[in-house]
C-alpha cells in the first residue's frame, strides 16, 4: 500500500494544535503550582493522618512476626521441638529466601492489584501464617512456616517505599519513612513486654511459647482486615483530598520528578521493560543496595539476637524480656530524630555514616568490656546507630531514581540484595559462642566499616554527576525523548 501523507498545512495545523494544548497544560500545572504553602502543608498533613497510622501498625505487625521467634526461643522453642546444633538458625535463615525471590515481582503488581488492596491482602496471609506457627511440633513444621511467613512478608518494605513516593515529594520522604519504620524497634520493645505476658500461659496443651504466635498472629490478621477498609490506592483514589488537592498533590510529584513529568502520572504509566534496564544501569541502586546489605547484617543479628545476647550477661528470662526494651525505645525516638533532620537537611548518606559509627561504639563496648552493665550499655548504641540506617538508605535511592517503575523495580531490588545479609546476620550468634559471643560482635563491627566505605563513595558519586549537570555537560540527552529520560534527565538532582 503507499503511504499516506498529511498535506503540510494539517501537518501544521495539527504541530500548532499540540504545542497549544502543551502550552496550556504547562499553563494549567504552573497555576496549580502557585499556591498558598499552607494549603501545601494541609494537603501533606492528610496525608499524614490518613496513611500513616496504618503503614506503622503494618510495619509493627510485621517485626513482631518476624522476630517473635526470638522470644519464642528463651521461653522453650528450642527444648520443646527438640533444635539441636545450628537447626534453629536455619529456621532463621529460610524465612529469606522466599522474601528475596519476591521482592521486585511483587513491587511490578503492587500498581495493577491496587496498593490499598494488595498491601493489606499481604498483612493477612502473613498473620494467619504466624498464628498457625503456634501449632508447630516439629522442626520441619517450623522451617515451612518460616517460608510461608517469608512469601508473604517479602513484599511488603519495598512495597511500602514505592506506596509512599506515590503521595509524597523526594525531600517529604526520609522523615515519613521514619514514621513507620520506627516501629521496628519499637516492636522489639513492644514485642518483649508482650511475649514476657504471653508466655506465663498454659491453656489446652499449648505452654508458653506457643502462645506468643497465636496471639500476635490473630492480632496481626484483624488489622490487615482493618486496614482493607481505609488505605486509598494513591492521591486519585484518595477520598480524603478533594479534587483540587488531588491536582495540586499530581502536580507537586510531577514538578518534583524533574524530566519525568510525562511519565510519571501514576493513572497512566504502563510497565516498560526500558525502565527496568534504566533502574538496573543507575550506579545508585548498587551503592545503596550494598551499603544497605553491610548495615542489615548488624540490624538482623540485633533483632533476632537481642534477647540471647542480653541473657548471656546472666539474666533470668522473664527478666531478658523485660531489658529488651530500653535499648529499643531509644532507637525509637532516634529513628524519628534523624529522618527530620535528615529531610530538613534534604541528606541520606551523611545520616548513615552517623548512625553506623554510632553502632560501631556500641559493638567496641561489647567487644571491649567484661562488665555486664557496659555491655548492656552498647546494645543502646547498637539499636540506635543500626536501626537510623535503614530510613536513610531506602529514602536515598527513592529520591534518586524516577519514574514509578524504574523506583519499583530499583527499591524492590535494593530489598531483595540488602536482605541476602540476613544468611550472615542468622549465623554470627552461634550457640557454641556463647556467653562472649566475640565472633558475631566482630562480624557486625566490621560490617558497619564496610558500610561507611560504600555510602562514602555514593556521596562521592553523587556530588560528581551533580556537578556534570550544573555545567551543562548532560544537555546533550534532550536530543533524546525526554518522556523517557526519567532520573537522567539534565534538570534532575541527586539527593546527597
Amino acid at each position: 500500500m503507499p503511504d499516506f501523507k498529511l498535506p503540510e498545512r494539517a501537518i501544521d495545523r495539527e504541530a500548532s494544535h499540540k504545542e497549544n494544548a502543551d502550552s496550556d497544560e504547562l499553563k494549567e500545572v504552573d497555576h496549580i503550582l502557585e499556591v498558598d504553602p499552607k494549603l501545601e502543608d494541609r494537603i501533606l498533613r492528610k496525608c499524614d493522618y490518613h496513611i500513616l497510622p496504618w503503614l506503622f501498625g503494618i510495619w509493627l505487625c510485621a517485626f513482631i512476626d518476624r522476630s517473635n521467634i526470638g522470644n519464642a526461643r528463651i521461653d522453650g522453642l528450642t527444648e520443646d521441638l527438640n533444635l539441636r546444633g545450628n537447626m534453629f538458625n536455619i529456621s532463621l535463615v529460610v524465612f529469606y529466601v522466599p522474601y528475596i525471590l519476591i521482592d521486585v515481582p511483587s513491587n511490578w503488581v503492587i500498581k495493577h492489584f491496587h496498593a490499598g488492596y494488595y498491601l493489606p491482602f499481604l498483612i493477612i496471609c502473613w498473620g494467619l501464617v504466624s498464628t498457625f506457627m503456634g501449632f508447630t511440633k516439629s522442626f520441619a513444621g517450623l522451617v515451612v512456616a518460616r517460608c510461608f511467613l517469608g512469601l508473604f512478608e517479602g513484599g511488603l518494605l519495598p512495597g511500602i517505599i514505592v506506596y509512599l513516593a506515590m503521595f509524597y515529594p523526594r525531600h517529604k520522604m526520609a522523615w515519613r519513612i521514619g514514621l513507620f519504620y520506627c516501629a521496628a524497634p519499637l516492636s522489639g520493645a513492644f514485642g518483649g513486654l508482650l511475649a514476657s505476658g504471653l508466655s506465663q500461659i498454659k491453656s489446652g496443651g499449648y505452654d508458653r511459647w506457643p502462645w506468643i504466635f497465636f496471639i500476635e498472629g490473630a492480632i496481626t490478621t484483624v488489622y490487615g482486615i482493618v486496614c482493607l477498609f481505609f488505605m486509598p490506592h494513591n492521591p486519585g483514589h484518595a477520598k480524603f483530598l478533594t479534587s483540587e488537592e488531588k491536582k495540586i498533590t499530581m502536580a507537586h510529584l510531577k514538578q518534583d520528578f524533574h524530566g519525568a513529568t510525562a511519565e510519571e502520572d501514576i493513572e497512566r504509566e504502563k510497565f516498560d521493560w526500558h525502565w527496568v534496564r534504566m533502574a538496573f544501569a543507575s550506579p545508585n541502586l548498587w551503592m545503596t543496595s550494598l551499603a544497605w546489605f553491610f548495615v542489615l547484617i548488624p540490624l538482623y543479628s540485633f533483632s533476632l539476637f537481642l534477647p540471647t545476647i542480653i541473657k548471656s550477661l546472666g539474666f533470668t528470662a522473664t527478666n531478658t524480656q523485660l531489658l529488651s526494651v530500653p535499648p529499643n525505645f531509644c532507637s525509637f525516638l532516634c529513628v524519628l530524630l534523624s529522618t527530620f533532620y535528615s529531610d530538613k537537611l534534604k541528606m541520606r548518606g551523611p545520616v548513615m555514616i552517623l548512625g553506623s559509627s554510632v553502632a560501631m561504639i556500641g559493638y567496641i563496648m561489647l567487644l571491649a568490656s567484661h562488665s555486664a552493665g557496659v555491655r548492656y550499655g552498647g546494645t543502646f548504641f547498637v539499636a540506635c546507630g543500626v536501626f537510623i540506617c535503614s530510613p536513610a538508605v531506602m529514602a536515598w535511592l527513592s529520591n534518586n531514581l524516577s519514574p514509578h517503575y524504574v523506583r519499583a523495580t530499583g527499591s524492590g531490588f535494593q530489598v531483595a540484595f540488602a536482605n541476602c545479609a540476613a544468611f550472615v546476620a542468622t549465623f554470627t550468634y552461634l550457640s557454641k559462642d556463647a556467653p562472649d559471643y566475640v565472633l558475631g560482635h566482630s562480624i557486625n563491627l566490621g560490617a558497619l566499616v564496610l558500610a561507611i566505605v560504600t555510602v562514602s563513595l555514593g556521596i562521592m558519586y553523587n556530588k560528581w554527576e551533580n556537578g556534570k549537570r550544573d555545567r551543562g555537560e548532560r544537555d546533550h540527552r534532550l536530543s533524546e525523548d525526554q518522556s523517557r529520560l526519567g532520573h537522567r534527565h539534565p534538570h534532575y538532582r541527586y539527593t546527597i
